[in-house]
C-alpha cells in the first residue's frame, strides 16, 4: 500500500510539473471581451443613477462590485468548460494552477474594499486605483503560464491604477475612469488570447 501511495504521489507531482510548463488556454477571448462590455455598461449605469458618487460611496462600490462578481462568474463558468476541452487529462491541474495564481489578488482586493468602506469611507476614492493595481498583480502573476504579450495588460492596469490615485480626489470615482480602464484592459487581454490562439492554430 505504501508503494502504491508513493507511486500515486509521484504521478500527481509529474502532472503538476507538466501543468506548470504548459501554456494555459482555458480563458476564452470572447468571454474576456464580454467583461469589457460589462465595464462599459456599469459606467453607463453609474452615469445615469449616481451623478455624485462621492456622496454615495456604498452605491458606487455596489455597482462595481456587482460588475466584478458577474464578470468573475462568467469567466469561471467558461474556464471550467473550456479547460476540460483544451487540456483534457490535465484540466484539473491547470484549473487549480490558474486559481492559485489569481486568488491572492482577488482576496486582497476584496479585503481592501471591506476595510476602506467600513473604516474610512471618505477614502473610497482610492478604491478604483487600488482595484486596478491589485488586478495588475493578478495579471502579472498569471503571466507565468500565459502568452508573454499579456504583460502589456498587466502594465496597463498598473499604469491606470497609479493615475487614478494621482488624481487625489473624487475625480477617481468618475464612471469613465473605471469603465475606460477595464474596457481597454479586458479588450487587450481578449485580443492577446485571440491572436495567440490563432497563431498556435496556424502553426499546428
Amino acid at each position: 500500500m505504501n508503494d502504491l501511495n508513493r507511486a500515486l504521489g509521484d504521478i500527481r507531482d509529474i502532472r503538476r510539473q507538466l501543468a506548470q510548463s504548459t501554456e494555459f488556454r482555458g480563458y476564452g477571448p470572447l468571454t474576456l471581451f464580454a467583461t469589457a462590455t460589462f465595464a462599459v455598461v456599469a459606467g453607463l449605469v453609474q452615469s445615469a443613477l449616481l451623478t455624485e458618487p462621492a456622496r454615495h460611496p456604498l452605491q458606487f462600490v455596489a455597482i462595481w462590485s456587482a460588475t466584478a462578481i458577474l464578470s468573475a462568474a462568467l469567466i469561471a463558468i467558461q474556464t471550467l468548460t473550456r479547460t476540460h476541452r483544451m487540456h483534457s487529462g490535465m484540466a484539473n491541474e491547470m484549473i487549480l494552477m490558474a486559481v492559485e495564481q489569481f486568488l491572492p489578488a482577488a482576496a486582497a482586493g476584496t479585503l481592501l474594499t471591506v476595510v476602506i468602506v467600513s473604516t474610512v469611507p471618505q477614502g473610497v476614492w482610492l478604491l478604483p486605483g487600488l482595484w486596478q493595481i491589485v488586478y495588475s498583480l493578478g495579471v502579472f502573476s498569471s503571466c507565468r503560464f500565459m502568452p508573454r504579450p499579456m504583460l502589456a495588460a498587466g502594465a496597463w492596469y498598473l499604469l491606470t491604477g497609479l493615475l487614478c490615485i494621482a488624481l487625489g480626489d473624487a475625480r477617481a470615482l468618475s464612471p469613465w475612469v473605471m469603465a475606460g480602464a477595464y474596457a481597454v484592459g479586458q479588450s487587450l487581454i481578449a485580443g492577446t488570447l485571440y491572436f495567440t490562439a490563432k497563431k498556435v492554430s496556424d502553426e499546428e
